[in-house]
């Protein structure tokens, strides 16, 4: 804007005279910004705390996939898990591929009870709590089918040390299988795998890379971001680092297939089940549960649950029996 000033550059003897010029000057006015409308600094507020829910879901992803109880919670006295029960029960410790030290325990039953389907064994992956010991009861009931049991606590859970993740659990698979077969000397033909919730995951994984007699998959999942997306919406799939995903690998299982669901499960959908079944390829059964929560399958199931598998057990022991 333009100024104009009257400076004093010289004066007379009479005491006057002065000089006017104009001069441009550049006038910098401060304001104090106005306060946002009360939709912007609510919508700024709800992205904070949205990224800071992500966030904290992101760093602590694996505490909120696995819940882990460590020895010495639970009974651990095998002979007493067994006393009266018709099976008797053997600790069993193996070494995961990265030397992480693993605990399980192999339910058989005793004398008569062992014939038929006695000789098979389930391979028996549990879900993502706890640990073996607070899983005897529903052992020795798949014992009494009749069938050899051998259940084992991943890495972080139980008497099992290290620290549970995908890969982790995957090795820990592995090295059961490995413990059964070269270890104990079963014959992989007569090794069922059984999967369930989270064990699914580990059972599907591990049936993909042996030759297992048989795979079920109980009320198990498709994949962790399908889980995370039902669970969670507002996490984006593509930041859940743990995939698990049973989708993409069920259809490479070269082996007999049980699904087994409930449409009332409330943790894992039903739909899950389902989209399992279907990606499965060759000789495959599904059985539906009606009215089970997602931990009381087998107890909700009762007789048909355990004659399903029974049957299944006999069905993959024929099979193996016509190969040869």
């Amino acid at each position: 804007m333009k100024a104009r000033f009257l400076v004093d550059v010289w004066r007379d003897g009479r005491g006057n005279g002065s000089l006017e010029y104009e001069m441009s000057e550049t006038r910098w006015r401060l304001q104090r910004p106005g306060r946002r409308p009360l939709w912007i600094r609510l919508a700024i507020s709800a992205v904070a705390l949205w990224a800071t829910i992500i966030i904290t879901m992101v760093i602590f992803e694996d505490s909120l996939i696995f819940f882990p109880d460590p020895y010495p919670s639970g009974d651990w006295d095998a002979e007493a898990v067994a006393r009266g029960s018709g099976t008797s029960v053997e600790d069993c410790f193996f070494e995961a591929s990265d030397g992480v030290r693993l605990h399980g325990w192999w339910c058989r039953p005793n004398g008569d009870a062992a014939a038929g389907t006695g000789e098979m064994v389930l391979l028996w992956f549990h879900g993502n709590a706890g640990n073996l010991a607070q899983r005897a009861g529903q052992m020795i009931a798949l014992a009494r089918i009749p069938a050899q049991v051998f259940i084992i606590d991943y890495r972080g859970y139980g008497r099992s040390e290290g620290k549970p993740g995908e890969e982790g659990l995957y090795r820990d698979g592995r090295a059961a299988w490995t413990y059964l077969t070269q270890k104990m000397g079963v014959d992989p033909a007569k090794i069922v795998i059984h999967g369930v919730s989270l064990g699914g995951a580990v059972a599907v994984d591990l049936a993909t890379e042996v030759e297992a007699a048989g795979l079920i998959v109980q009320s198990s999942f498709t994949s962790v971001p399908d889980m995370a997306t039902h669970h969670y919406p507002i996490v984006p799939r593509w930041l859940v680092r743990t995939r698990m995903n049973s989708l993409a690998k069920i259809g490479d299982v070269d082996a007999p297939i049980m699904v087994i669901h409930s449409p009332s499960d409330e943790v894992v959908p039903f739909v899950h089940g389902q989209r399992l079944f279907e990606a499965a390829r060759g000789e495959k059964r599904f059985l539906e549960v009606p009215g089970a929560s997602h931990n009381e399958t087998s107890l909700v199931g009762g007789e048909t649950y355990f004659g399903a598998i029974r049957g299944f057990l006999e069905d993959c022991s024929d099979r193996e029996r016509r190969r040869e």
